[in-house]
C-alpha cells in the first residue's frame, strides 16, 4: 500500500500543477498516513524491516516536503 500511495502522490504533484498549498498538503499528509501505517504493520512482520524503513523514508520525504511550504 506505501509504494502505491507514494507513486499516486509523486504523480500527482508532478502532473496536477493546478493544486493549490492546500491540496498539496492533503495529498502529502495521506501518504505520510498510510506510510506510517504501513511501516507499524511491517515492523510486526518478520523479515520486513527494509520494508518498513522504506515506508518511512518515503513519510520523512512528505514530511520536509510539507515543511518547505509556506
Amino acid at each position: 500500500m506505501c509504494a502505491e500511495v507514494c507513486d499516486a502522490t509523486c504523480r500527482v504533484l508532478s502532473e496536477q500543477n493546478r493544486l493549490d498549498e492546500s491540496g498539496i498538503r492533503v495529498q502529502l499528509e495521506w501518504c505520510r498516513t498510510v506510510c506510517l501505517e504501513s511501516a507499524h504493520a511491517f515492523d510486526t512482520q518478520p523479515g520486513a524491516e527494509e520494508a518498513a524503513k522504506a515506508c518511512r523514508t518515503c513519510a520523512q520525504a512528505c514530511t520536509d516536503f510539507m515543511d518547505t511550504l509556506h
